[in-house]
């Protein structure tokens, strides 16, 4: 893990700085986080609600991802944070927007609860180190350390999110609209976006953060029904939608398949 990266990670039980030795981060009080051969080191503490998406689902994202679908995101994305020393990516998955996003200069963070995501993550570019971590468990990271934080399609904590970040960072935020991927979500029985999500979005924040920018991104999507597959099966469809069935109804479905992409980006700054 870069070195730059290390002096930012804290314990995940006494808070105290992180050393790395032979295969494992310690503390000085002790504590000791096994760092995986893969390259990421584990710092829940044993405290988790949930283990994160399956090796089936990230490598269906990576593989959607590396085809260049969703690029407008990642350009947007850049756009934001160009001139960040440090930056932290919660829910990450594979770290491909980070790694995207990263200045020559920068540093970043990838921070996910998902072992196969960490795995692809730990490799996704020299400059980004991969923990395991939980948002809703606390971030294993120092108060006011990052330049900014970026949320794309990921659980969101305004607290953490406010206090690792400094006095002048930038909180990035990627939600699906109602309108994102409608017409596969029609055509494969998929599970559609909640229009109230903009409302709890900001609900969840607005006691931490100022908005200061927001507009919506789109892109016409022309899928092979492989993609069209990995689409179906990177998201929250992939734990509630039969697999079968999806299959079925992609068969049936000539290519391309046509989808919208649809998606709101905003940018946060502390109060």
């Amino acid at each position: 893990m870069h070195a730059a990266v290390i002096t930012h990670l804290r314990c995940p039980v006494c808070h105290d700085p992180l050393s790395p030795g032979d295969r494992a981060f310690r503390c000085p009080r002790g504590h000791s986080f096994d760092l995986a051969k893969q390259g990421y080191v584990d710092l829940t503490a044993g405290r988790t609600v949930h283990t994160g998406d399956s090796a089936e689902m990230v490598a269906a994202r990576a593989a959607l991802l590396a085809a260049g679908h969703f690029d407008v995101i990642a350009d947007a994305v850049r756009s934001c944070v160009a001139t960040a020393g440090f930056v932290v990516e919660v829910g990450a998955g594979t770290a491909h927007y980070l790694a995207r996003a990263l200045a020559l200069e920068a540093t970043g963070l990838a921070v996910d609860v998902s072992k196969p995501a960490l795995r692809r993550a730990a490799r996704a570019d020299p400059r980004v180190g991969a923990v395991r971590a939980d948002v809703w468990q606390g971030l294993p990271v120092a108060d006011g350390s990052a330049d900014a934080v970026l949320d794309v399609f990921a659980p969101r904590s305004g607290a953490e999110f406010a206090r690792i970040l400094r006095p002048s960072g930038r909180l990035v935020v990627v939600t699906p609209t109602p309108d994102h991927l409608a017409e596969l979500v029609a055509a494969l029985g998929l599970i559609g976006v909640d229009p109230e999500k903009p409302a709890r979005l900001a609900g969840g924040l607005e006691r931490w953060f100022t908005q200061e920018s927001a507009h919506v991104l789109t892109a016409p999507l022309r899928l092979p029904r492989s993609d069209a597959a990995a689409l179906a099966g990177m998201g929250p469809s992939a734990w509630h939608v039969d697999a079968a069935a999806v299959r079925a109804r992609l068969a049936g479905l000539a290519e391309p398949i046509k989808a919208t992409l649809a998606v709101e980006l905003s940018v946060w700054r502390r109060r």
